[in-house]
């Protein structure tokens, strides 16, 4: 596995590594999570974090495993932990390295005898795997003592001392069943050589310093049932596992081995030799997860704490499943989203219980047609889009026509209009409270270039199937409409969105205009837009949200949550924009070679940042002013998406 990033002895201390978090995932919406020193700075970092109606209703069962390691009787405490006044554990200090692949693994030297811990998740289960091996070559007397931190609360909450009535049912030496309160999932601890003692107490007030920057509660406790003892006078190796389903054998090498064959089947069905291509591709696997509620796969839209959206799911698909060669996954995500299309809308969000979806979005059904054009691109599987498809994208274009819910339909321009006072439709959806942050009501300029780009793929497809085009003619007067409607002489851009009193802001939806397949600009103008989003809100790693020099712009993204809703677009940086700005500035400049190489550099911060907050993985937003610091989700797959898809498109990056 050509993949990997080490971190040694100088980064591994809270000052460089409390920052760098590693992420596994188990295809069902599950996840496990932490920092390089084993520090959990947020609520949300865990060993097992179960999703037990997958993808969503996740709980954090165990948090982490503490070790305390006696060398000839000497105590050596390995855990990382933070409280109130500072660090109550610096087991940090006794770490060699750390490397992210295959599997999360930190190497510790105590005194002369070595500690390797090997993390992994298996996959379509909700289980983690600890792996412990020791390497005692001069004989010392170890014993070795592991707590497990055990908890049982919804992944977005906090738990406090004997607030949950926690059970413990020891099944033999080595293997206990946790039970939080009646009718919760059972947590079972085993292992296959560390016998568990009961005794059971309570870590207390444990310090998460990210939750305290967001504004939210940064103290909680956790459950300790008891813990794993194991006496040795030589090297060796043993497992603990954590699931929310008895083991009845423990299998590590064959449960790694799987593993591995998964990581590298991906690798070698997408193909690529390329660092940062392969890197992508299995960052890629952590948002393709199966859901319970259609039975077919979805687009987890980031970590830690986002579930799956249809727009998201429908702007990150190419770089997901089509770049990846993972054909058959993203015809089944078009499939799933293709049933749930009601009144031309394309759900916002799914139904976990059997309530109706949430269809308050105005482009994803757009970014549908994107996503469909894509798959065609890829795969020629014009039989599937002919048969199941097609009539849903055209039923799409009718509901627009004539008007759907939320006020979203065509104007006599042909333009799309959508939105109210008090809902926000379009991607910059922040809302605290009763104030839409970016409320965007009227016709949003991507919403439009997205509309163009949806007539005419329809007008082609009709074209190639000998059917009427119904969508020719229509595509022609919105271009001509988008023409009139959008460009902004005195600023060289776009209006970003269009009405009796056009908004002038420098945003970068505009660029969208000139991404697109069928983009609905003509080149000098798309050589302005360009230009204007590259002077003003590019910053390295994304597009900014707002121009700086635009009232209302907000250079950082911290503090409580209506700090924090207040800049997300409102200057905040986004990650994902940067696939399409890249694609744009290539298709203006005619793929010329020197584009090449401006592209390439315009994609290098997004290379660099792989091993700068989430490890092999790309961040949702960054902070609009210098440093530019990495907030949001450290794993978000439009994100991961969208810098694979402008590497293989427009990099040719093999």
């Amino acid at each position: 596995m050509v993949v990997d990033l080490i971190f040694g002895r100088s980064e591994l201390n809270p000052d460089q590594g409390a920052s760098k978090e590693w992420l596994l995932t188990n295809g069902m919406g599950g996840f496990a999570s932490s920092t390089i020193i084993g520090l959990n700075r947020r609520r949300y970092h865990g060993l097992l974090i179960a999703a037990l109606n997958p993808p969503v209703d996740r709980r954090l069962l165990v948090a982490k495993l503490d070790e305390d390691f006696y060398v000839n009787g000497e105590r050596f405490v390995l855990g990382t932990n933070q409280v109130r006044d500072g660090y109550a554990q610096q087991g940090y200090r006794y770490l060699l390295r750390f490397r992210r692949y295959p599997f999360p693994e930190y190497i510790y030297l105590i005194k002369d005898v070595f500690l390797i811990k090997t993390i992994f998740m298996l996959y379509g289960e909700n289980t983690t795997v600890v792996h412990y091996r020791i390497i005692n070559e001069y004989g010392r007397d170890l014993k070795i003592f592991i707590f497990p931190l055990v908890n049982c609360r919804d992944y977005h909450g906090t738990t406090y001392e004997n607030s949950l009535p926690f059970q413990q049912n020891q099944l033999d030496d080595r293997q206990v069943r946790v039970d939080s309160f009646p009718g919760a999932p059972p947590i079972y601890l085993c292992s296959d050589r560390a016998e568990f003692y009961v005794e059971p107490s309570w870590y207390r007030g444990m310090y998460y310093s990210i939750e305290d920057i967001r504004g939210l509660p940064a103290y909680e406790d956790h459950f300790i049932p008891g813990y794993f003892r194991l006496d040795v006078q030589d090297s060796g190796e043993f497992t603990v596992v954590l699931s929310t389903k008895a083991v009845p054998e423990i299998d590590y090498q064959g449960w790694r081995d799987r593993q591995q064959r998964r990581q590298e089947e991906l690798l070698r069905l997408a193909g690529y030799r390329d660092f940062f291509a392969r890197t992508l591709c299995l960052a890629a696997d952590d948002f393709i997860v199966w859901r319970k509620s259609t039975g077919k796969k979805t687009v987890i839209a980031g970590y830690p704490w986002f579930s799956d959206w249809g727009r998201d799911a429908m702007i990150a698909l190419p770089g997901l499943a089509l770049c990846t060669k993972r054909f058959r996954d993203a015809r089944e995500i078009l499939a799933t989203f293709a049933a749930y299309v009601k009144d031309g809308l394309l759900p916002n969000m799914f139904p976990d219980a059997g309530e109706e979806p949430i269809y308050n979005t105005v482009d994803a059904s757009l970014w549908y047609f994107y996503a469909v054009q894509k798959y065609l691109a890829y795969t020629g599987d014009y039989r599937f889009v002919r048969e199941e498809l097609f009539p849903v994208l055209r039923s799409v274009i009718d509901n627009y026509r004539r008007g759907t819910r939320f006020q979203i339909g065509m104007d006599r321009d042909g333009l799309v209009a959508g939105g109210s006072p008090g809902i926000q439709l379009t991607w910059m959806d922040a809302r605290v409270g009763d104030w839409v942050v970016t409320p965007r009501h009227g016709k949003p300029v991507e919403v439009n270039a997205l509309w163009y780009n949806a007539l005419m793929f329809m007008s082609e497809l009709s074209k190639l199937w000998g059917l009427q085009d119904e969508y020719g003619s229509l595509a022609a007067q919105v271009r001509r409409s988008f023409l009139a409607a959008f460009w902004n002489e005195e600023k060289q851009c776009l209006y970003d969105v269009a009405g009796d009193e056009p908004d002038p802001s420098v945003r970068p939806n505009q660029i969208i205009a000139v991404s697109l397949p069928y983009a609905v600009l003509p080149k000098e103008k798309a050589k302005a837009v360009v230009r204007r989003v590259f002077e003003e809100l590019y910053v390295g790693t994304g597009l900014r949200s707002l121009s700086p020099g635009e009232p209302g712009f907000q250079g950082r993204y911290q503090g409580d949550q209506y700090s924090r809703d207040a800049a997300y677009h409102q200057g905040t940086a986004w990650s994902w924009l940067l696939g399409h700005f890249i694609t744009a500035y290539r298709k203006a400049f005619d793929y010329s070679q020197e584009s090449l190489v401006v592209a390439r550099l315009l994609l290098a911060p997004l290379k660099d940042h792989l091993c700068e907050q989430g490890l092999g993985t790309i961040s949702e937003i960054f902070d609009a002013s210098y440093p530019f610091t990495p907030r949001g989700c450290f794993a978000q797959a439009w994100g991961v998406a969208e810098a694979l898809r402008c590497f293989v498109e427009d990099l040719k990056g093999e």
